[in-house]
């Protein structure tokens, strides 16, 4: 749970409470049967969902009662998908226009209006699940959720005082005090910092992830009554230690940014719209050999000790308490689509002497890849949103909760056009072959729509293969216990401890864990069907039994009782570790060797290795690689390694492995080539987009900064730029530069002279067309006006005359003819037209005979009413 001590229980409020609205809601699905009455102050907890209940969503609700009520060929799948609209999601304020409602769903106050009803009805505290998700260039590595705002200086501000602060300012409003909000702040934002930060999008976004994420913080935890998480990930992206133990610092070094440090954050939450299970119950131990292969070394693992999410935020929790956050600091999982049941999900362990077949047939994990992050095929509804769900005690857990609301898709398996920023990205199409995921398939369900779409064939998918299996009727109900766990058996005991397995327990709904008793008393909680009772006395005998259970707190009876004696004395280990063996070094730099080696086993357990450079011991290390550091530039050096184990019993060396350091890197001080061939795409009113041919470099070059003027707009990795929020109708002047790692730019290019199109009157035009004729001449006089509440800025008007009449001359327009279309643009004086204004233009003409006056008009390309 989250304790950073207390702050006021009641703020002052400056604003007059606005009236709360009474309309009816969905009621809020209880998550425990604690407390039965309000909380009459915004005082902050340590734990929000503790006690209290979770707002369902009435809008994402009706879309899945609308989808159950189409499965008439199916009343199970259909009475499932009714239990499944009972649950509380959270609301996404994925850009601007969702504070206020858009085409996409209501706005933030008529959430927090619901959620003050559904609060009164439920007559305890309730929980409101809001993610905070407009950061500039936000998630600069996956096009599928790319958003609306710039990674500039400008987006930075829009962000700060267009969407956080509307968002504060409604959050703080005086009638919402009782709601506890928890936030989830920025999801796959920090992140990427981590393991993105290669890639120029991030690169250029990280500054303003970083003061993007503290400002909100600063403005969110001012409030009482707001609980701010932080997004870490999942296990399949930060698990490696390589990655968490930097995001752990990350994180901190942005708490420490804060006007309040650490206390500014509440907790941190995993799994956020992914579907890394919550658990592998057939792979509990990461440390597994087959063959003398630990199976985290398996192709699907790739050496990640955090097979699932339980394991993944015990690693982060240590962690984040080693960076300065305190230890009683909350997590949550997102278990809103970890489920991986249905058919296709292993029931029982395979044996398979080959590590990947073994691990292929035990995962639940049904993905091709950890990677396959879109809309992936196989996944089913995890576990229920509960508070403070027992049995994890390691991962201090505040509460299962439901951040992505199934049924809402990652991202368009094809290119769709759309006004929110969001791209279409190859891995969520089900054809490609992705070289992120070893070259294979991403696994993506087709037909998807824009990333946060309601996606009904991904939901009836995720309602089969849900996990635990959904009951027909609402779980908080469920009164049925487990089966009594059968076949209990000890294993090899040692001096003060017995090894226990049993048989699986089978429920109504879905067995949660087991309570392991000796004699009377509860030694330990299990997720598996197996447990070690440890801190026993030499030469005891003892009696077990096991209890399984189930969400709802239903318990078993116990099992039939096995008894066991733990052994006299302690043994004495002599025997050694095997031989290290596979000892290889990697890519060297001029300080450095990173060295990996199969591992050694034991008789009892290998506690570590030893690496030495010749015969001096230079390190150690728990895992089976090491980077041996503070060695000398162009430097041949022999390394080798020995297993130890917990009695002090050391293997023989390895067979010894050459590296050689790097020499001295030599300092580039060469510049690219120039950019040549600028050039200037179709303009738009706000937008000009530019290419050029690439530079070269003796090096390479690294990108390409863009300027119009002397004003740098923007940098781009490609030969490719597009200049965005100019002004309509005005020219402006660019030039590039080339530049490489080693920060040489190039001279200029050639400057190019583009102009953007004229703004539109988007409150329409109005023309008044005269003339006056003689013989086979004329006068015409035209009046132009813009009825618009804003002015235009630059002008064209378009007609054209029905009986061959030709434009001879023209004034206060630039006039010009082609066939029977006319067309006057501005003149240099009256470039801008102002809003509700007019201007006079008119020319003089020819006519064979016949002048009827022209019948319609365009002003910028919109037709103008003829007066």
């Amino acid at each position: 749970m989250s304790t950073h001590g207390k702050r006021a229980t009641v703020r002052r409020r400056l604003r007059a409470a606005a009236t709360v609205a009474t309309a009816t809601a969905l009621a809020a699905v209880p998550l425990t049967t604690l407390a039965t009455s309000a909380s009459a102050a915004p005082t902050h907890v340590d734990n929000p969902y503790s006690g209290a209940v979770q707002y369902v969503n009435p809008t994402w609700s009706a879309s899945v009662t609308a989808a159950a009520g189409r499965q008439s060929a199916d009343p199970t799948l259909a009475a499932k998908m009714r239990t499944v609209a009972t649950q509380p999601t959270a609301v996404w304020m994925d850009r601007i226009s969702a504070i206020t409602g858009n085409a996409d769903g209501n706005g933030l106050k008529f959430h927090l209006d619901n959620a003050v009803a559904q609060q009164k009805a439920a007559g305890k505290p309730l929980v409101f699940n809001l993610v905070i998700y407009d950061l500039p260039g936000r998630d600069c590595f996956a096009l599928a959720s790319n958003g609306e705002l710039p990674a500039t200086d400008a987006g930075l501000a829009r962000y700060k005082t267009e969407y956080i602060d509307p968002i504060a300012d409604l959050l703080d409003n005086p009638e919402y005090e009782n709601i506890r909000i928890a936030a989830t702040i920025e999801p796959d934002s920090l992140p990427n910092l981590v393991t993105n930060i290669s890639e120029q999008a991030c690169q250029q976004a990280a500054p303003y992830y970083r003061q993007g994420v503290k400002y909100a913080l600063d403005k969110l935890h001012a409030i009482p009554n707001v609980y701010n998480y932080i997004d870490i990930g999942h296990s399949g992206w930060l698990g490696w230690d390589s990655n968490a133990g930097p995001s752990a610092t990350l994180f901190a070094e942005v708490a420490k940014t804060t006007t309040a440090g650490f206390a500014s954050i509440d907790g941190f939450v995993s799994d956020v719209a992914n579907t890394t299970p919550l658990e592998e119950p057939l792979l509990t131990d990461s440390s597994l050999t087959i063959n003398n292969n630990p199976i985290r070394s398996s192709k699907f693992y790739e050496w990640n000790f955090d097979f699932d999410e339980v394991d993944y935020t015990a690693h982060m929790h240590k962690l984040l308490v080693a960076a300065g956050f305190p230890s009683t600091i909350g997590m949550l999982i997102d278990t809103s689509r970890n489920g991986w049941g249905g058919p296709n999900r292993p029931t029982a362990i395979t044996a398979s002497t080959d590590v990947n077949t073994y691990v292929d047939a035990n995962r639940v994990d049904r993905r091709a890849h950890r990677g396959a992050w879109c809309n992936p095929l196989g996944a089913g509804i995890g576990r229920f949103p509960e508070a403070t769900p027992s049995g994890y005690a390691a991962s201090h857990l505040d509460a299962f909760v439901w951040i992505k609301p199934p049924g809402e898709s990652d991202g368009a398996s094809s290119e769709i056009p759309n006004d929110q920023g969001k791209r279409f990205d190859r891995m969520c199409d089900p054809t490609f072959v992705s070289p992120k995921l070893n070259n294979q398939l991403t696994g993506a369900t087709p037909n998807a729509p824009l990333a946060g779409q309601w996606f009904e064939e991904q939901f009836v998918t995720l309602v089969k293969n849900a996990y635990p299996v959904i009951g027909q009727t609402d779980p908080g109900n469920d009164t049925q216990a487990p089966t009594v766990p059968t076949g209990l058996t000890a294993g090899t005991t040692t001096s003060t401890s017995v090894p226990l397995s049993w048989t699986a327990s089978t429920d109504n709904v879905g067995v949660t864990g087991y309570d392991v008793y000796r004699g009377t008393t509860l030694v330990g909680t299990s997720t598996t069907t197996s447990y070690t009772v440890t801190g026993l006395t030499p030469a005891t005998a003892y009696s077990f039994t096991v209890r399984a259970k189930d969400a709802a707190g239903n318990v078993s009876s116990a099992s039939t009782a096995v008894s066991a004696t733990t052994q006299s004395g302690t043994v004495t280990d002599t025997q050694a570790p095997s031989v290290p063996a596979g000892l290889t070094a990697g890519t060297t730099t001029t300080t450095s060797v990173p060295l990996s080696w199969t591992a050694s086993t034991d008789n009892v357990g290998v506690a570590g290795y030893e690496i030495l450079r010749g015969s001096t011991v230079v390190g150690t290390s728990t895992t089976t690689s090491f980077t041996v550091t503070g060695l000398t530039a162009g430097t041949t050096y022999s390394f080798s390694v020995r297993a130890k184990d917990a009695a002090g019993n050391t293997s023989a060396a390895s067979t010894a492995v050459s590296a050689t350091t790097k020499t001295d890197t030599v300092v580039d001080t060469q510049a690219p080539t120039a950019p040549t061939g600028l050039a200037a795409g179709t303009a738009t009113s706000t937008t000009i987009p530019l290419s050029w041919s690439a530079s070269t470099d003796n090096v390479g070059v690294t990108g390409y900064d863009v300027y119009s003027g002397s004003t740098l707009l923007g940098s781009t990795t490609t030969t490719s730029y597009t200049a965005t929020g100019l002004t309509a109708g005005t020219t402006y002047s660019f030039t590039v530069k080339a530049k490489d790692a080693a920060g040489n730019v190039s001279t200029s290019s050639s400057a190019l002279s583009a102009s953007t199109l004229p703004s539109n009157p988007t409150g329409g035009c109005t023309v008044k067309y005269t003339a006056s004729s003689w013989n086979n001449g004329f006068t015409a006089s035209v009046r132009v006006t813009n009825n618009s509440t804003s002015a235009l800025n630059g002008w064209s008007l378009g007609f054209s005359f029905a009986n061959g009449q030709k434009v001879t001359q023209g004034w206060s327009a630039d006039w010009s003819q082609s066939g029977s279309a006319v067309t006057a643009k501005n003149a240099a004086w009256n470039t801008t037209l102002g809003a509700n204004s007019s201007v006079e233009i008119g020319f003089n003409g020819s006519h064979s005979g016949t002048n009827n006056a022209p019948t319609a008009f365009t002003l910028n390309g919109v037709a103008c009413t003829v007066a």
